[in-house]
Protein backbone atom coordinates (compact mmCIF):
# COMPACT_ATOMS: atom_id res chain seq x y z
CA UNK A 1 0.00 0.00 0.00
CA UNK A 2 1.06 3.38 -0.72
CA UNK A 3 2.25 6.03 2.26
CA UNK A 4 -0.46 7.71 3.88
CA UNK A 5 -3.62 5.66 2.80
CA UNK A 6 -3.62 7.78 -0.80
CA UNK A 7 -5.15 4.63 -2.51
CA UNK A 8 -8.21 4.53 -0.34
CA UNK A 9 -9.14 8.13 -1.31
CA UNK A 10 -8.04 7.64 -4.79
CA UNK A 11 -10.87 5.13 -4.76
CA UNK A 12 -13.70 7.47 -3.08
CA UNK A 13 -12.83 10.00 -5.64
CA UNK A 14 -13.23 7.90 -8.59
CA UNK A 15 -16.53 7.20 -6.70
CA UNK A 16 -17.49 10.50 -6.49
CA UNK A 17 -16.59 11.67 -9.56
CA UNK A 18 -18.71 8.66 -11.22
CA UNK A 19 -21.69 9.67 -9.38
CA UNK A 20 -21.76 13.02 -10.90
CA UNK A 21 -20.90 12.32 -14.19
CA UNK A 22 -24.33 9.91 -13.82
CA UNK A 23 -25.96 12.60 -12.43
CA UNK A 24 -25.30 15.05 -14.80
CA UNK A 25 -25.65 12.89 -17.85
CA UNK A 26 -29.54 12.39 -15.92
CA UNK A 27 -30.71 15.93 -15.25
CA UNK A 28 -28.78 17.28 -18.98
CA UNK A 29 -30.99 14.53 -20.78
CA UNK A 30 -27.96 12.22 -21.77
CA UNK A 31 -30.01 9.37 -20.58
CA UNK A 32 -33.62 10.83 -21.18
CA UNK A 33 -36.10 9.64 -18.53
CA UNK A 34 -37.39 5.67 -19.19
CA UNK A 35 -34.00 5.08 -20.72
CA UNK A 36 -31.88 2.42 -19.61
CA UNK A 37 -28.72 3.38 -18.30
CA UNK A 38 -25.79 0.41 -18.65
CA UNK A 39 -25.42 -2.32 -16.71
CA UNK A 40 -23.62 -2.24 -13.44
CA UNK A 41 -20.86 -5.00 -15.09
CA UNK A 42 -21.07 -3.09 -18.69
CA UNK A 43 -20.05 0.25 -17.05
CA UNK A 44 -17.64 -1.19 -14.50
CA UNK A 45 -15.51 -2.35 -17.74
CA UNK A 46 -16.22 0.64 -19.62
CA UNK A 47 -14.81 2.96 -16.55
CA UNK A 48 -12.65 0.71 -15.01
CA UNK A 49 -14.23 0.79 -11.81
CA UNK A 50 -15.03 -2.07 -9.80
CA UNK A 51 -18.79 -3.48 -9.80
CA UNK A 52 -19.04 -2.76 -6.10
CA UNK A 53 -18.30 0.81 -6.54
CA UNK A 54 -20.73 1.34 -9.67
CA UNK A 55 -23.49 -0.83 -7.63
CA UNK A 56 -23.32 1.60 -4.89
CA UNK A 57 -23.11 4.73 -6.89
CA UNK A 58 -26.77 3.26 -8.55
CA UNK A 59 -27.78 2.97 -4.88
CA UNK A 60 -27.03 6.32 -4.14
CA UNK A 61 -28.88 7.40 -7.76
CA UNK A 62 -32.21 5.44 -6.30
CA UNK A 63 -32.17 7.30 -2.98
CA UNK A 64 -32.26 10.48 -4.64
CA UNK A 65 -35.76 9.65 -6.74
CA UNK A 66 -32.79 9.70 -9.96
CA UNK A 67 -33.37 6.39 -11.34
CA UNK A 68 -35.30 3.74 -10.35
CA UNK A 69 -34.57 -0.38 -10.40
CA UNK A 70 -36.83 -2.26 -12.30
CA UNK A 71 -36.19 -6.53 -11.27
CA UNK A 72 -35.40 -8.39 -14.32
CA UNK A 73 -34.73 -5.56 -16.89
CA UNK A 74 -31.75 -3.04 -15.22
CA UNK A 75 -31.60 0.10 -14.40
CA UNK A 76 -33.63 3.30 -15.46
CA UNK A 77 -33.64 7.00 -15.68
CA UNK A 78 -36.68 8.17 -13.50
CA UNK A 79 -39.46 10.01 -14.97
CA UNK A 80 -38.99 14.36 -14.46
CA UNK A 81 -41.84 15.93 -16.09
CA UNK A 82 -39.97 18.00 -18.67
CA UNK A 83 -43.00 20.37 -18.93
CA UNK A 84 -43.59 23.25 -16.15
CA UNK A 85 -47.46 22.96 -15.21
CA UNK A 86 -49.02 26.76 -13.42
CA UNK A 87 -47.30 26.74 -10.28
CA UNK A 88 -44.73 24.43 -10.76
CA UNK A 89 -41.18 25.86 -10.13
CA UNK A 90 -38.26 25.39 -12.31
CA UNK A 91 -34.68 26.32 -10.19
CA UNK A 92 -31.72 26.50 -12.15
CA UNK A 93 -28.68 25.20 -9.78
CA UNK A 94 -24.85 26.62 -11.07
CA UNK A 95 -22.05 25.19 -8.93
CA UNK A 96 -18.44 24.99 -10.30
CA UNK A 97 -17.44 21.48 -9.76
CA UNK A 98 -19.78 18.34 -9.68
CA UNK A 99 -17.40 15.95 -8.65
CA UNK A 100 -15.68 17.52 -5.30
CA UNK A 101 -17.61 19.31 -2.33
CA UNK A 102 -20.38 19.88 -3.94
CA UNK A 103 -22.22 16.74 -4.34
CA UNK A 104 -23.96 16.60 -0.75
CA UNK A 105 -24.58 20.28 -1.54
CA UNK A 106 -26.69 19.40 -4.61
CA UNK A 107 -28.22 16.18 -2.89
CA UNK A 108 -29.55 18.63 -0.10
CA UNK A 109 -30.83 20.79 -2.92
CA UNK A 110 -32.51 18.18 -4.74
CA UNK A 111 -34.43 16.74 -1.50
CA UNK A 112 -35.73 20.30 -0.39
CA UNK A 113 -37.13 20.75 -4.57
CA UNK A 114 -38.66 17.50 -5.13
CA UNK A 115 -40.02 17.52 -1.74
CA UNK A 116 -41.91 20.68 -3.01
CA UNK A 117 -42.35 19.60 -6.34
CA UNK A 118 -40.01 21.95 -8.07
CA UNK A 119 -37.51 21.03 -11.05
CA UNK A 120 -33.86 21.23 -11.01
CA UNK A 121 -31.85 22.38 -13.85
CA UNK A 122 -28.30 22.42 -13.36
CA UNK A 123 -25.08 23.35 -14.83
CA UNK A 124 -21.67 23.49 -14.29
CA UNK A 125 -19.07 26.64 -14.44
CA UNK A 126 -16.01 25.05 -13.89
CA UNK A 127 -14.37 27.55 -11.86
CA UNK A 128 -13.66 29.62 -14.97
CA UNK A 129 -15.81 32.90 -14.98
CA UNK A 130 -16.74 33.11 -19.12
CA UNK A 131 -18.76 29.40 -18.67
CA UNK A 132 -20.24 30.90 -15.72
CA UNK A 133 -22.02 33.83 -17.49
CA UNK A 134 -22.83 31.30 -20.23
CA UNK A 135 -24.37 28.99 -17.83
CA UNK A 136 -26.08 31.80 -16.16
CA UNK A 137 -27.51 32.67 -19.57
CA UNK A 138 -28.43 29.00 -20.08
CA UNK A 139 -30.85 28.79 -17.56
CA UNK A 140 -31.99 31.42 -17.96
CA UNK A 141 -33.22 30.92 -21.45
CA UNK A 142 -34.28 27.40 -19.94
CA UNK A 143 -37.02 29.77 -18.27
CA UNK A 144 -35.89 29.41 -14.13
CA UNK A 145 -37.89 30.95 -11.70
CA UNK A 146 -34.83 31.53 -9.62
CA UNK A 147 -31.42 30.55 -9.14
CA UNK A 148 -28.84 29.00 -6.50
CA UNK A 149 -25.56 30.78 -7.23
CA UNK A 150 -21.81 29.03 -6.43
CA UNK A 151 -20.41 32.18 -8.37
CA UNK A 152 -16.36 32.54 -8.55
CA UNK A 153 -16.21 35.73 -6.57
CA UNK A 154 -12.71 34.87 -4.67
CA UNK A 155 -11.36 35.52 -8.28
CA UNK A 156 -13.32 38.54 -9.56
CA UNK A 157 -11.28 41.30 -9.88
CA UNK A 158 -14.38 43.48 -8.19
CA UNK A 159 -16.03 41.11 -5.94
CA UNK A 160 -18.52 43.45 -5.12
CA UNK A 161 -19.86 44.75 -8.53
CA UNK A 162 -20.17 40.66 -9.68
CA UNK A 163 -22.13 40.51 -6.57
CA UNK A 164 -24.41 43.02 -7.89
CA UNK A 165 -24.69 42.10 -11.53
CA UNK A 166 -26.26 38.59 -10.19
CA UNK A 167 -28.34 40.27 -8.28
CA UNK A 168 -29.62 42.34 -10.93
CA UNK A 169 -30.60 38.92 -12.88
CA UNK A 170 -34.20 39.15 -14.00
CA UNK A 171 -35.11 36.14 -11.42
CA UNK A 172 -34.23 35.78 -7.66
CA UNK A 173 -30.88 34.16 -6.35
CA UNK A 174 -29.30 33.08 -3.67
CA UNK A 175 -25.93 32.61 -3.17
CA UNK A 176 -24.66 29.20 -1.71
CA UNK A 177 -21.16 28.74 -0.02
CA UNK A 178 -20.50 32.61 -1.14
CA UNK A 179 -21.12 35.81 0.45
CA UNK A 180 -18.99 39.04 0.39
CA UNK A 181 -17.27 38.91 3.76
CA UNK A 182 -15.31 41.94 3.63
CA UNK A 183 -18.44 43.92 3.37
CA UNK A 184 -19.51 43.12 6.29
CA UNK A 185 -22.98 44.55 7.10
CA UNK A 186 -22.76 45.81 3.72
CA UNK A 187 -23.04 42.73 1.98
CA UNK A 188 -26.13 43.04 0.22
CA UNK A 189 -26.51 39.27 -0.75
CA UNK A 190 -28.77 36.76 0.22
CA UNK A 191 -27.08 33.32 0.95
CA UNK A 192 -25.95 30.64 2.82
CA UNK A 193 -22.38 29.44 3.84
CA UNK A 194 -20.21 27.40 5.85
CA UNK A 195 -18.90 29.29 8.84
CA UNK A 196 -15.11 28.18 7.83
CA UNK A 197 -14.03 30.70 10.34
CA UNK A 198 -15.67 29.03 13.07
CA UNK A 199 -14.72 25.28 11.75
CA UNK A 200 -10.90 26.25 12.29
CA UNK A 201 -11.22 28.21 15.40
CA UNK A 202 -13.42 24.98 17.19
CA UNK A 203 -9.86 22.73 15.41
CA UNK A 204 -7.37 25.19 17.62
CA UNK A 205 -9.85 24.60 20.52
CA UNK A 206 -9.91 20.77 20.80
CA UNK A 207 -5.90 20.89 20.05
CA UNK A 208 -5.52 22.74 22.65
CA UNK A 209 -7.89 21.28 24.48
CA UNK A 210 -5.62 17.96 24.07
CA UNK A 211 -2.68 20.14 25.69
CA UNK A 212 -1.12 21.13 22.20
CA UNK A 213 0.51 24.55 22.07
CA UNK A 214 2.92 24.85 19.01
CA UNK A 215 0.35 24.53 15.84
CA UNK A 216 0.76 24.73 12.57
CA UNK A 217 -1.41 25.15 9.70
CA UNK A 218 -1.57 24.09 5.88
CA UNK A 219 -3.83 25.08 3.34
CA UNK A 220 -4.18 25.70 -0.45
CA UNK A 221 -3.17 29.09 -1.82
CA UNK A 222 -6.05 28.27 -4.60
CA UNK A 223 -9.54 28.16 -2.81
CA UNK A 224 -11.90 30.56 -1.51
CA UNK A 225 -12.32 28.88 1.68
CA UNK A 226 -8.67 29.48 2.36
CA UNK A 227 -9.51 33.01 3.46
CA UNK A 228 -11.94 32.05 6.50
CA UNK A 229 -9.75 28.87 7.66
CA UNK A 230 -6.86 31.06 8.06
CA UNK A 231 -8.65 34.04 9.93
CA UNK A 232 -10.77 31.52 11.92
CA UNK A 233 -7.59 29.84 13.32
CA UNK A 234 -5.40 33.54 13.76
CA UNK A 235 -8.03 34.27 15.94
CA UNK A 236 -8.07 31.37 17.76
CA UNK A 237 -4.47 30.98 18.85
CA UNK A 238 -4.74 34.41 19.31
CA UNK A 239 -7.77 33.86 22.17
CA UNK A 240 -5.60 31.12 23.47
CA UNK A 241 -2.43 33.02 24.09
CA UNK A 242 -0.90 30.46 21.49
CA UNK A 243 2.48 31.19 19.50
CA UNK A 244 2.27 32.51 16.38
CA UNK A 245 2.26 29.40 13.77
CA UNK A 246 3.50 28.69 10.62
CA UNK A 247 1.53 28.55 8.01
CA UNK A 248 2.46 26.55 4.78
CA UNK A 249 0.31 27.44 1.51
CA UNK A 250 0.60 25.38 -1.72
CA UNK A 251 -1.62 25.23 -4.64
CA UNK A 252 -4.16 21.90 -5.12
CA UNK A 253 -1.76 20.79 -7.31
CA UNK A 254 1.71 21.16 -5.83
CA UNK A 255 0.86 18.85 -3.21
CA UNK A 256 2.78 16.10 -3.87
CA UNK A 257 4.74 13.15 -1.28
CA UNK A 258 8.05 15.02 -1.79
CA UNK A 259 6.48 18.69 -1.27
CA UNK A 260 4.35 16.87 1.99
CA UNK A 261 7.99 15.57 3.70
CA UNK A 262 9.28 18.60 3.23
CA UNK A 263 6.29 20.29 4.89
CA UNK A 264 7.16 18.01 7.62
CA UNK A 265 10.61 18.70 8.11
CA UNK A 266 9.42 22.28 8.59
CA UNK A 267 6.87 21.75 11.37
CA UNK A 268 9.09 19.01 13.27
CA UNK A 269 11.94 22.38 13.25
CA UNK A 270 9.79 24.09 14.37
CA UNK A 271 8.81 22.21 17.10
CA UNK A 272 5.14 22.01 16.07
CA UNK A 273 2.90 19.38 17.44
CA UNK A 274 -0.24 19.33 16.29
CA UNK A 275 -1.21 20.32 12.84
CA UNK A 276 -4.93 21.55 10.82
CA UNK A 277 -4.27 20.80 6.91
CA UNK A 278 -6.92 21.90 4.30
CA UNK A 279 -8.52 19.24 3.25
CA UNK A 280 -8.28 15.84 3.25
CA UNK A 281 -5.78 15.19 0.52
CA UNK A 282 -3.28 17.00 1.59
CA UNK A 283 -3.66 15.86 5.45
CA UNK A 284 -3.30 12.07 3.88
CA UNK A 285 0.31 12.98 2.70
CA UNK A 286 1.44 14.78 5.48
CA UNK A 287 0.22 11.67 7.40
CA UNK A 288 2.26 9.71 4.80
CA UNK A 289 4.80 12.22 5.18
CA UNK A 290 4.78 12.23 9.02
CA UNK A 291 4.95 7.88 8.95
CA UNK A 292 8.33 8.09 6.39
CA UNK A 293 9.55 11.29 8.84
CA UNK A 294 9.86 8.52 11.65
CA UNK A 295 6.80 10.39 13.35
CA UNK A 296 3.99 8.68 15.19
CA UNK A 297 0.53 10.12 14.66
CA UNK A 298 -1.01 11.06 17.05
CA UNK A 299 1.64 11.13 20.07
CA UNK A 300 4.19 12.85 17.78
CA UNK A 301 1.88 14.82 15.26
CA UNK A 302 -1.98 15.35 15.80
CA UNK A 303 -3.69 16.02 12.66
CA UNK A 304 -6.98 17.44 11.66
CA UNK A 305 -8.15 17.49 8.34
CA UNK A 306 -10.66 20.32 7.48
CA UNK A 307 -13.74 18.64 4.54
CA UNK A 308 -14.31 15.18 5.62
CA UNK A 309 -14.65 13.96 2.01
CA UNK A 310 -12.68 10.92 2.66
CA UNK A 311 -11.18 11.36 5.76
CA UNK A 312 -12.50 8.25 7.52
CA UNK A 313 -10.73 5.86 5.21
CA UNK A 314 -7.03 7.42 5.76
CA UNK A 315 -4.82 4.47 6.95
CA UNK A 316 -4.66 6.25 10.24
CA UNK A 317 -8.63 7.91 10.14
CA UNK A 318 -8.44 11.45 10.39
CA UNK A 319 -10.38 13.92 12.97
CA UNK A 320 -11.98 16.90 10.70
CA UNK A 321 -14.12 19.75 10.52
CA UNK A 322 -17.49 18.90 8.67
CA UNK A 323 -18.87 21.39 6.62
CA UNK A 324 -22.95 20.74 6.84
CA UNK A 325 -22.59 20.61 2.79
CA UNK A 326 -26.06 18.94 3.01
CA UNK A 327 -27.52 21.28 5.15
CA UNK A 328 -26.19 23.83 3.09
CA UNK A 329 -27.92 23.04 -0.32
CA UNK A 330 -31.47 22.25 1.94
CA UNK A 331 -31.55 25.27 3.65
CA UNK A 332 -30.59 27.33 0.59
CA UNK A 333 -33.56 25.59 -1.53
CA UNK A 334 -36.04 26.54 1.19
CA UNK A 335 -35.22 30.08 1.22
CA UNK A 336 -35.27 30.48 -2.44
CA UNK A 337 -38.73 28.97 -2.64
CA UNK A 338 -39.74 30.98 0.38
CA UNK A 339 -38.25 34.17 -1.77
CA UNK A 340 -40.37 32.79 -4.55
CA UNK A 341 -43.64 32.62 -2.92
CA UNK A 342 -43.29 35.76 -0.60
CA UNK A 343 -41.47 38.10 -3.01
CA UNK A 344 -40.34 41.24 -1.41
CA UNK A 345 -42.19 40.23 1.64
CA UNK A 346 -39.54 37.52 2.33
CA UNK A 347 -36.66 38.60 5.09
CA UNK A 348 -32.94 38.83 3.45
CA UNK A 349 -31.53 35.28 4.56
CA UNK A 350 -27.68 35.59 5.56
CA UNK A 351 -27.36 32.47 7.32
CA UNK A 352 -23.49 30.69 8.38
CA UNK A 353 -23.65 26.78 9.42
CA UNK A 354 -20.95 26.10 11.64
CA UNK A 355 -19.11 22.78 10.68
CA UNK A 356 -18.94 20.13 13.27
CA UNK A 357 -15.64 18.50 14.46
CA UNK A 358 -15.88 14.63 14.32
CA UNK A 359 -13.17 13.44 16.05
CA UNK A 360 -11.20 10.42 14.84
CA UNK A 361 -7.79 8.59 15.70
CA UNK A 362 -5.41 10.73 14.21
CA UNK A 363 -5.72 13.51 16.75
CA UNK A 364 -5.85 11.39 19.78
CA UNK A 365 -8.82 12.99 20.85
CA UNK A 366 -11.18 10.12 20.47
CA UNK A 367 -10.47 8.21 24.01
CA UNK A 368 -10.26 11.83 25.51
CA UNK A 369 -13.62 12.51 24.11
CA UNK A 370 -15.54 9.10 24.91
CA UNK A 371 -14.62 9.96 28.64
CA UNK A 372 -16.42 13.01 28.92
CA UNK A 373 -19.64 11.55 27.27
Amino acid sequence: MAQGGVPASGRELKFRALMAELRRGILDGTWPPGSKLPTERALAAETGLSVTTVRRAYEDLVALGLVERRQGAGTFAAHRPESCPAGRRVVGVLVPDTAFYYPRVLQGIEKELAAAGARLVLACSHYDPAEEDAAVERLLSDGVHGLLLVPTLHTATDPGRRAEELLALPVPAVLVERRLAAYGPGDPTEHVCTDHEGGAYDAVRHLRSLGHRKLALLVRSDAPTTAPIESGFARATADFALPEPPVVRDGHHDWTPERADRAVAGLRAAGVTAALCFGDREASLVLGAARRAGLRVPQDLALISYDNEFADVAETPLTAVSPPKFQVGRLAAQILLRRLADGDASPLHQVQLRPRLVVRASCGGARVQKSKQ
